[in-house]
Parts: structure tokens; sequence; C-alpha cells
């Protein structure tokens, strides 16, 4: 019952993803996160005392996350099983993501092709934490394409994997945990000390999926009939030419697969950021690859579902 759930969950992102006028749970961990940061900064003003607080609201929202999440599961199947099964199916495909980041990334896309490079800059803007409003064409496409291969492990492989080991309640607590390090763990001086927490224990939780999307990479390469060894070569060499340690791995993998360089200088916050180039320019990067790194999320994350459904089978 639960595999056919999980499985039933992966198609419903795909086919519907999240539309904007549904309510979704990541969105009410978001605005409790948003309250939470505002009390702590008109309560704590100390760095020791704010390194603290911004440990209690990571206890706290993960914690409510996945409570409230079996409660609501729990209650649903104790009213019928019929509901309680409609329930856990929603929300279990809201902790997925392919859907979204498919269409975020055509959104970006479909004005690039059309040359509307201010349209392509604004749709860009909602995705990256980064100053759009000079980029050109290929930093553009760059941009993007790194948002599809990072994503696809914290917006696809990772929730998948919590939803197969822990249910839906665990794969919510992850989604709580990566919510909280989009929000709060930013290294620069407002978010040092309440974003540490976050920070750190978001890469801890992407370990392991960061690491596997190499072979998921390499795997969906293969069979779009791309360079799946040099999938396999950029991504090891380059899987640290990157200030977070889990984000290089898919990158460099996605930079593998097309051929072309991801990373390079950019600006975050109005703060120029020096960053190491990631693959090599066998080509230019244009804007049909942002097409051809959605294709390869979507064969990862497939290839993800049948790895993990095929171990819950032989573990259950």
């Amino acid at each position: 019952m639960l595999l056919l759930t999980y499985v039933a969950a992966f198609i419903l992102d795909l086919l519907m993803g999240d539309p904007p006028e549904w309510p979704h749970p990541v969105r009410w961990i978001g605005s409790a996160i948003s309250r939470g940061e505002k009390l702590i900064r008109l309560c704590c003003h100390r760095q020791t005392a704010l390194y603290i607080a911004g440990g209690l609201l990571w206890l706290i929202v993960v914690g409510l996350s996945a409570f409230v999440t079996w409660t609501l599961i729990s209650v649903s199947f104790y009213i019928h099983w019929v509901f309680g099964f409609v329930v856990q199916l929603w929300l279990a495909s809201t902790v997925l993501a392919t859907r979204c980041l498919k269409d975020c990334a055509f959104a970006v896309l479909r004005p690039l092709q059309k040359g509307d490079i201010s349209e392509a800059r604004k749709q860009l803007s909602y995705i990256v934490g980064r100053d759009t409003s000079e980029l050109n064409e290929a930093a553009i496409t760059r941009a993007t394409v790194e948002t599809v291969a990072e994503n696809t492990v914290d917006g696809v492989i990772a929730p998948l994997l919590y939803l197969f080991i822990g249910g839906v309640p665990l794969a919510m607590a992850y989604k709580a945990v990566n919510t909280l390090d989009s929000m709060l763990g930013y290294r620069n001086e407002r978010y040092r000390e309440i974003g540490f927490v976050s920070a750190r224990l978001d890469d801890l939780a992407n370990l392991i999926p960061a690491r596997f999307s190499l072979l998921l990479f390499a795997l969906a390469a293969l069979l779009l009939r791309r360079n799946a060894p040099r999938v396999l070569s950029v991504g090891w060499r380059d899987r640290y030419q990157h200030k977070s340690p889990n984000s290089g791995w898919p990158e460099a993998s996605v930079a593998g697969a097309l051929g072309v360089r991801l990373g390079g200088p950019g600006l975050y916050f109005g703060e120029r950021v020096e960053k190491p180039w990631i693959g090599d320019a066998i080509r230019e990067i244009e804007p049909l690859d942002i097409s051809i790194a959605t294709q390869l999320m979507y064969l990862a994350s497939m290839l993800a579902l049948v790895v993990f459904s095929l171990c819950y089978i032989v573990t259950f």
C-alpha cells in the first residue's frame, strides 16, 4: 500500500506539480520560519543567543513538520481508509518538485528562445538568489541549468529517499530542513549565527542524495545517448568546486553530460562572489541546454524512484 502511494505521488507530481491556488505545506513551513526569525531578532541580539535560538527554531520547525504530518495522516485514516489514502497521497506529492522544476526552467527558456532577455532575467530572479539584472543569454542559461541540477537533489532525489526510509512524516521533516536552509542558511553577516544550524544540518541531510546523483545522472546521460563516462569523470573531478559540500556533485555531473562550464563568479545580495568554474568548455552553453538539463532531471528522478522502489520491495 505504501509503495503504491509513493509511486502514485511521484506520478501525481509529474502530472500536476504544485498549482499555486492549492494549499501547500512548504508555504506553511516557510511562514512559520519567517515568523520565528522575526521573533528571534526581536528577542536575541548577542551572537551566542542567535546561535542557540537558530538551533531551537530548527528543532521546533522540523519536529512540528513531522508531527503535524503524522497526525494528519493518522486522523485521516481513522476517519476512513480512502480519505487517509488521499491525504497521504497529497502530502507525499507535495514533498516532490519534479514538475515544478521543469515549469520554472521552461519559464526562463521560453523568453530566451524569443530573444526577450529582460523577461528571462525576470523569470530567473524568481528561482535564484543572485542579481540577474545584467546577465546575458549565456549567464542566464548557465544559472538555470545550475538550478535544475542542484534542485534535482533537494527537490526530488532526497525527498524520495526520505519518503522511502521513514514515510511522509520524515520526508516532510526533510522539506522543513531544506526550507530552513533556503531561508536562513546564507553565509553572510545577517544569517551567519541564526542560520548556522540550518545550513550545517541541510548539508548533512543531503550528503548521501547528492553523491548518489552522480550515478543517477550518469545513467540518465547513457539513456539520452550522451557522454556518460564524461559525467562520471567531470562529476568526480569537480565535485568540490563549489562552496556547498553537496551542490558540486549534481552540477558537475550535468556539466559533464552537456560538455559545458557551469559556476563562475556572480552577484549575490549586492556582493560579488568568486566561484570556480565547473566542467569543461567543450562547447558554448546555449538555451537548448535548459531543455536537455530538464530531460536529465526527469530521467534521474525516475531512476531514483525505480532504485528506491526495488530496495523497498527487497527490504519489506
